[in-house]
């Protein structure tokens, strides 16, 4: 019995340790740490924190680390985690000719089971403190920290290979691409929001950037535009490989982010970008493109961009492109599309499609966002809406906050449910951000606001942080190699002949 009462025996804090105790810690080989006292006399050491060091880190961390954090505190000896009563077997020759009940096998006995009872008692809050929710925004950050290491954080939509064009003209080989926000003309640009420091500073896991082409250059030169878009993008992450490395597929997601640098996959904006040509779609899959958004800002001869009177969604040529994308294992993007573009898509498809950068047309009623017949669709095609930041599809005026964000994210996740919501914020495409999402650096803040609400879960965060959208690449990945399995061959279909200035007659 160990207690303060006997007065004899040695001193360990103002404990008195029983004399049969002492022995037996003295002469058992069992590796049991014996109430805290080791079995080697070492009683110097206290079998709890008692510093104020320790004190202060028991109580500044979430709940959900006091497990881990107390976990380390209380091994005093690396054979601490030992004690229990499948590995304490304190029995000897000498225990079993003794007959007293106060002999050191019986003694080890009972003490092993309250030592069993006890760590019982402590150890259940200790597992099922995790499920506490963080109580600060700090503990909060600290668990997006975590989740954002197992699963990637990926935006759907970044359009700084634009703003490569415009600021210098695609000329990136000595762009410090570290430092942008304190270069010139970066700095001063509404229109910039993306270096590595700050998508370092905000955990960005994989990014599709933007080959994006305007709607003025079709029947032009959009082609070339397009690849030489593509081009820039994948000079941008061979020139910064410490940081980058473009992916086309799940499973390089995957590594390039164990491997901690950013996977960057490439999108191209608009179906005109294609000159109604599927050889040309081919092409841009075969460089590493992973989505089409089958329309900007403007119809094209086989898709309507802008809901009118006359708008009939896809053309039969328009569904031969959704099937095409099909084929090739290409992501159908519908951001941009009219709703009739958007329902006819998915009525063709095979695979689930995205959103790539959109909202909830109920809170804002702009063409770029997605109505609520549109959204239960989308929960039958097993496709994601994204949702941007810009403001004006946020709010619908040049004001917004994060709390409208997650007005938008919190309205579709209700409509379509949590498997269809991801994150496409079009970063370097807008002018605009809401408050505490200015720039690619605020998306762990983001995240975490969303943790403070007690609806949302850590396996919701992930499923909106990536893994929606890894599930639908999956399912992409999966519809193209059955088709292949199937020896679907490349279509060979082409649209109407459209002439003009920039076009021969050969064809």
């Amino acid at each position: 019995m160990v207690g303060g009462g006997h007065g004899y025996g040695d001193r360990h804090n103002g404990w008195t340790l029983d004399p049969d105790i002492r022995s037996h810690i003295q002469n058992c080989p069992c590796p049991c740490n014996h109430m805290g006292y080791g079995n080697l006399l070492s009683y110097q050491i206290p079998p709890f924190p008692r510093t104020q060091q320790h004190r202060e880190t028991s109580f500044n961390v979430a709940p959900q680390y006091y497990s881990d954090l107390l976990d380390q505190h209380y091994q005093p000896y690396e054979y601490h985690r030992s004690s229990s009563l499948e590995t304490c077997s304190c029995s000897s020759d000498s225990d079993s000719t003794k007959g007293t009940f106060r002999g050191p096998w019986c003694v080890c006995l009972v003490i092993c089971a309250v030592i069993a009872t006890l760590t019982a008692g402590l150890g259940l809050p200790l597992i099922l403190s995790p499920e506490l929710p963080p109580q600060t925004q700090e503990d909060r950050l600290y668990v997006i920290r975590r989740l954002l290491k197992e699963t990637p954080l990926i935006d759907g939509h970044n359009d700084l290979p634009w703003n490569l064009r415009k600021f210098v003209h695609n000329k990136i080989l000595n762009l410090n691409f570290s430092t942008l926000s304190n270069a010139e003309p970066w700095s001063r640009s509404i229109w910039s929001h993306t270096d590595i420091t700050r998508l370092k500073q905000g955990l960005l896991g994989a990014q599709f950037w933007s080959a994006y082409v305007p709607c003025k250059a079709q029947h032009l030169d959009a082609v070339q535009i397009t690849l030489e878009q593509i081009d820039v993008i994948k000079r941008l992450v061979d020139y910064n490989s410490q940081h980058f490395h473009l992916v086309k597929s799940v499973k390089e997601i995957l590594k390039t982010h164990k491997d901690g640098r950013i996977a960057s996959l490439i999108g191209v904006e608009g179906g005109h970008a294609l000159g109604n040509s599927l050889a040309v779609l081919r092409t841009f899959y075969n460089l590493g493109a992973r989505y089409l958004t089958i329309t900007h800002s403007c119809d094209t001869p086989w898709a309507f961009g802008t809901d009118s009177q006359n708008d009939e969604g896809l053309s039969v040529f328009g569904k031969k492109v959704i099937k095409e994308m099909n084929r090739l294992g290409m992501i159908i993007d519908l951001s941009h599309t009219s709703v009739n573009t958007a329902k006819s898509a998915i009525n063709t498809s095979h695979a689930p499609v995205i959103f790539s950068h959109s909202g909830a047309f109920s809170l804002c009623n702009s063409s770029r966002n997605v109505p609520d017949d549109v959204l239960k669709l989308i929960a039958q095609n097993g496709g994601v809406v994204m949702v941007n930041f810009f403001n004006i599809h946020v709010t619908c005026n040049e004001s917004a906050s994060m709390k409208d964000v997650i007005r938008h994210i919190n309205h579709i996740r209700k409509i379509a449910g949590i498997e269809h919501i991801g994150i496409g914020a079009g970063y370097d495409g807008i002018n605009m951000t809401p408050s505490g999402l200015e720039d690619v650096s605020k998306y762990p803040y983001l995240l975490a606001e969303l943790l403070s609400d007690p609806s949302w879960t850590e396996k919701d965060i992930l499923s909106l942080a990536g893994l929606n959208l890894i599930r639908v690449f999956e399912k992409v990945e999966e519809i193209r190699d059955k088709w292949k399995l199937a020896e679907i061959l490349p279509g060979e279909d082409s649209a109407p002949p459209f002439y003009s200035q920039c076009s021969s007659l050969y064809s």
